[in-house]
């Protein structure tokens, strides 16, 4: 059912569906049967087998008896289904058709994904019968969270189908999506009392199934026949890290419809992966083998856990058909595969698939990774050499350039102790020369003086003549 040597893992559409041949799709926890029929038998077998437990006094019950018990079974299931839902040994009075289809209206209203304005409704005065029934649902429930699980998942579920009759006059899309409210509203209160119950085993499971991921963790792409791009393709990274990150967010919702949005948008993820890496589309194969490279890839946390939780305290309508419940599907048989994941499933012998459990061979694309890392280690290595050396010849030049800066200031304080001593001879050199300029310059004033006397004394003689 799950390997086909020609394209790896195989799974068909009539395979996904409900053995009971409902039209819903089935699920391996369910052992291949939709949850409304794993249901329909879960709840008679388990009655066969409190009517079939031996009494005290060892002596075999008769039919009275069996028929006594039923009836005081049945009663007791009565008595509390209606302390749930209505908070008292007895329902309150019937609200008038008038009331009622005004409730109706405001819900009617309401927009798709509003769960806001469906908690204002809810709130209002006309909605007060409505809002007593879930807070005396809740605050039961919570009394009663010691109860075994399945018990806790049987009176969610009966209290979704009683608090739906409510709507049975509205369209089943738009019932489907106000239930969708109810059940985020109710089990967002409950998480933390139902989530991983003391009362299963599923820690012990989220335990074996982190190690049965993280033990085959050399399974590459190529092994299970999903479209990778390579080394020419224009992707950078890896395209189904999109997927890996919206599959571990889903340990972080609360409400069962909010886990199950993480994994249509991871599966979205998927087919968008593989419609980059592959120039043809994805089929239903591609798909499922993507789905499993993301979940070994992405170890979820409490995977087991968080699936369990969908599937015990989810809207049956949403885990039996439309896209969430393809995609829950295919998670539920991605995980069936890794759990019974074995060599033929990977077109491998049962000694290379023990070589690679035992960590004694791997594959081609690890091997190469580890010579290109030994490769690129080599190349670090010998550029730290290179580094070292250029900071050995930068602190041999650091040393030259500071003897150079000395050497010039030495021979700076030279020249300016040169320099004075050349002033001061040229000091005393002008201060000797100035008095000989001094008297030279007083001898040429006094011959010029001689010269005007003359002059003027021959002009008087020349003017006395006339």
């Amino acid at each position: 059912m799950w390997a086909d040597k020609q394209r790896g893992i195989r799974v068909s559409q009539e395979e996904l569906l409900c053995k009971n041949a409902c039209g819903y799709y089935g699920n391996p926890a369910w052992q291949g049967f939709c949850s409304k029929c794993w249901r329909e038998r879960a709840r008679p077998a388990e009655a066969q087998r409190q009517s079939t437990r031996p009494s005290n006094d060892a002596t075999p019950p008769t039919f009275s008896k069996f028929e006594e018990k039923k009836s005081i079974e049945k009663g007791r299931r009565i008595n509390t289904m209606r302390r749930l839902f209505w908070g008292a040994p007895s329902p309150p009075k019937q609200e008038s058709s008038e009331t009622h289809q005004n409730v109706l209206k405001a819900y009617h209203s309401l927009e798709p994904g509003d769960f806001t304005g469906f908690l204002k409704i809810l709130r209002s005065p006309s909605s007060q019968r409505m809002q007593s029934r879930c807070t005396a649902f809740l605050n039961t429930m919570e009394a009663y969270h010691h109860l075994p699980i399945q018990k806790q998942s049987d009176l969610v579920h009966d209290f979704y189908q009683s608090f739906s009759e409510y709507f049975h006059s509205l369209p089943e899309p738009q019932i489907n999506q106000l239930m969708g409210h109810v059940e985020k509203l109710i089990m967002t209160r409950l998480h933390k009392w139902v989530f991983c119950h003391d009362s299963c085993d599923d820690e012990e499971k989220d335990l074996a199934l982190q190690r049965r991921i993280r033990s085959l963790n050399w399974i590459t792409p190529q092994m299970l026949s999903v479209p990778f791009p390579d080394s020419s393709t224009s992707v950078t990274g890896d395209p189904f890290l999109p997927a890996i990150t919206a599959i571990i967010e889903m340990d972080a919702k609360r409400a069962p419809q909010d886990k199950l949005a993480c994994v249509s948008k991871c599966s979205q993820h998927v087919f968008e992966a593989l419609s980059s890496s592959s120039s043809e589309p994805a089929n239903a194969d591609d798909f499922l083998s993507g789905l499993v490279y993301v979940v070994l890839k992405a170890n979820p946390p409490r995977l087991h856990s968080n699936m369990q939780y969908v599937i015990r305290f989810g809207l049956p309508h949403s885990l039996m058909a439309g896209e969430s419940g393809y995609y829950f599907t295919n998670l539920s048989c991605a995980v069936a595969f890794i759990e019974k994941l074995d060599g033929p499933a990977l077109n491998l012998s049962a000694e290379e698939f023990e070589g690679y459990m035992s960590r004694q061979r791997g594959p081609a694309t690890v091997t190469k990774r580890h010579q290109i890392a030994s490769e690129t280690e080599h190349m670090l290595d010998e550029l730290a050499g290179r580094q070292e050396k250029l900071d050995q010849g930068m602190d041999a030049l650091n040393k030259q350039l500071q003897k150079w800066v000395q050497a010039v200031h030495v021979q700076l304080d030279e020249t300016a102790a040169q320099f004075s001593l050349v002033k001061k001879d040229l000091d005393v050199s002008i201060s000797q020369v100035s008095p000989a300029r001094d008297a030279v310059a007083a001898e040429g004033r006094s011959k010029e003086e001689t010269v005007l006397v003359l002059n003027d004394q021959h002009d008087g003689v020349a003017d006395t003549e006339c």
